[in-house]
Formats: C-alpha cells, sequence, structure tokens
C-alpha cells in the first residue's frame, strides 16, 4: 500500500518539474531580453555573463528620446491598429456568409482566401514597392494597412468561418421566424456567440502586422517607419548595441502582452473550440 500511495505523489512531482523546465525554458529569452535592456554595453559584453549588475535606464531613456523608437511605437500602434480593426470589420461578415450561405463559387472564394495567405512576402516585396512609389503611398501608414491586411484577412475569414459553423443553425432559423433580419441575426446573435474566434483571430492580426518587418522597412523607410524597422537600424557595422536593442524589443513586446491578458478570456475559449463536442 505504500509503494502504491507513494506512485502518484512521484507522477505529480515528475509533471511538477517538467511543467517548470518547460515554463524557464518558455520565459528564460524574455528575462535574458529584459536583462540585457537593463545593462550598460560593458556588461551586457561580459563574458562570462553578469547575473547580478545595477539595472540602469540609460537605454530606454536612449532609444526614447534620441533615436526616436517613442515615434516609431506610435507608427506601429496606429498600423496595427487599424489593420486589426479593418481585418475583423471586413473578414466577419464575409466568414459569415461562408459559413451560412450557398452560392456558386464558394469552394473558390474560400480556396482563394486561404491562399492568399500561402504567399511568399519575399515574392511580393519588390512590386508593392514599385507600386507604392508610382501611387505616391511609400511611407505612408496606409501602405502599410493595405499591405498587411491582405495577410491579415485570410486568418481573420480563416479562423472565424470555422467559429460561425459552430454556431447551431436553429437559432437563426428562430430569430427569422421572429422577423429578425439577417444582418441583426449577425450581429445581436451569430457575432457574440463567435467572440472567441474573433478575438483570436484579432490577437493574431495585431501581432503580425506589429512584428512584420521586411515590408516595414521597405515601405516606411522614415516618417512611418515602425519598431520593428527601428530596431535594425541600430546594427550598424561592428558595431552592435545590445542593450539599446533589447530595450527597443521589450518596448514592441509589451503592448502584444497587454493585448493578448486584456483578450485572454475569449483566447482561451478560442484556443479550445471544437476541442469538445
Amino acid at each position: 500500500m505504500a509503494a502504491t500511495d507513494m506512485a502518484p505523489g512521484r507522477s505529480r512531482w515528475g509533471e511538477g518539474l517538467l511543467l517548470a523546465a518547460i515554463a524557464l525554458f518558455c520565459v528564460f529569452p524574455f528575462y535574458w531580453m529584459v536583462t540585457t535592456s537593463l545593462k550598460t554595453q560593458v556588461v551586457a559584453l561580459a563574458d562570462p555573463p553578469v547575473w547580478w549588475f545595477t539595472p540602469t535606464l540609460a537605454n530606454y531613456a536612449e532609444v526614447l528620446f534620441e533615436d526616436r523608437v517613442g515615434v516609431a511605437l506610435v507608427n506601429s500602434l496606429i498600423v496595427a491598429v487599424f489593420t486589426t480593426a479593418l481585418a475583423v470589420a471586413l473578414g466577419c461578415p464575409a466568414a459569415y456568409a461562408l459559413a451560412r450561405f450557398e452560392f456558386r463559387g464558394k469552394r473558390d472564394l474560400w480556396f482563394w482566401f486561404i491562399t492568399n495567405r500561402f504567399v511568399s512576402p519575399v515574392v511580393l516585396a519588390f512590386p508593392v514597392f514599385l507600386i507604392s512609389r508610382e501611387v505616391g503611398l511609400r511611407d505612408t501608414h496606409l501602405a502599410l494597412i493595405l499591405m498587411y491586411l491582405t495577410f491579415c484577412l485570410p486568418i481573420v475569414i480563416w479562423i472565424c468561418t470555422d467559429q460561425f459553423r459552430s454556431v447551431p443553425r436553429e437559432l437563426d432559423e428562430a430569430a427569422l421566424l421572429e422577423g429578425a433580419s439577417q444582418w441583426r441575426i449577425f450581429r445581436s446573435i451569430a457575432l457574440p456567440l463567435a467572440m472567441p474566434g474573433v478575438a483570436v483571430s484579432a490577437i493574431l492580426s495585431f501581432i503580425f502586422a506589429w512584428n512584420e518587418l521586411l515590408f516595414a522597412y521597405i515601405l516606411a523607410p522614415n516618417r512611418a517607419k515602425t519598431a520593428p524597422a527601428m530596431a535594425v537600424t541600430f546594427m550598424e557595422g561592428y558595431d552592435v548595441p545590445f542593450g539599446k536593442i533589447m530595450a527597443t524589443s521589450t518596448l514592441i513586446v509589451i503592448p502584444v502582452l497587454i493585448f493578448a491578458l486584456l483578450a485572454s478570456r475569449h483566447l482561451v475559449r478560442g484556443l479550445t473550440m471544437g476541442a469538445v463536442k
């Protein structure tokens, strides 16, 4: 009996140690990024690494007030928010139509939406650069928003279509019998019930628009430069200011964490949708 009673305890200890190891593996890069942002260049390059040091905010002050990272963060926020809002506003009705209605070419339209996400950004970089320059959109927020929308819209449609399919059709039929219009059914019944999927697609769209580097570097070199593109400009030749790069990276990560925490309730439900029938 004693050996039998000890087995579950050992199993729980083993699971706890495994989870702790996985958590440490996932969290350590963020810990290293934040701590490096609080080090001077000499301490950051020390070999072996210095674990105990006097933290300094000099890197944050320098990137925010001297290197215009604050302006780049505002540019990133503008682009990410508008891209996410447009992707959700356009993608949700399209996903609802694909989930609820039958029409000619539906399968081809669905396939077209999904395959748009398969296109490599590198293939589009040069044509998009030429087009934006010819129409006068280069170095503007609108150029980045339109470009990111082509990648975020398929994400929203893909996730939300499956979410709308999980909403019982009987609810739509009951609302129709009560005289509700199709738009009201979508707005008042289907959309609230599909909110977990909408939240997941919004978070993924925001993260993509916030972190994207290639098009930001090509289409917005000056006035509309975003934070990821600004972080790359710190690497010049053999001079790599690790403290400034890590401070900028920390400032880039914080808004995404805040957005994910605010939507965490819907995020958990959205990630587990379809797991239980």
